[in-house]
């Protein structure tokens, strides 16, 4: 179901409080969002799937990032929590994109290869090529 980017992040599409217990049982440790909230109707509130996460005994951030693209501090954020994870990570947003890209930035940040992000998001099904000027 998740589509995996490396052993230490996954992404998907939209979850629903009900996939949090489903993420804890194949290993994931930290729920990532980064959808915001009522971006689409009838998606489920943010403080749900947090609710579901702390219940499940994972860690929740939200790192929301609309259609206006990223900023400096949402890339921070992510790299922070792929560094302070205690464990695989399960990233999400309307389908997965947003999450990769954001992913594919704080990795480069960390001192990841571009081609190598690229690569591996090409391997879970997500082009990177809109921001591969940035990733070198």
């Amino acid at each position: 179901m998740f589509r995996t980017l490396d052993s230490t992040i996954s992404v998907y599409g939209q979850i629903a409080p009900e996939d949090v217990a489903a993420a804890g049982a194949q290993g994931f440790t930290t729920i990532v969002n980064n959808r915001p909230d009522n971006e689409q109707p009838g998606q489920p509130a943010g403080a749900e799937i947090e609710a579901a996460a702390k219940a499940a005994g994972l860690d929740y951030v939200a790192i929301p990032v609309d259609h206006s693209g990223f900023n400096e501090g949402q890339v921070a954020a992510m790299a922070d929590v792929l560094q302070t994870a205690r464990g695989p990570v399960l990233a999400f947003c309307r389908s997965g994109t947003r999450s990769t890209f954001l992913w594919a930035l704080a990795r480069h940040r960390l001192g990841d290869e571009g081609e190598a992000l690229i690569a591996k998001a090409a391997n879970a099904g997500y082009d990177l090529s809109a921001i591969r000027p940035v990733l070198g």
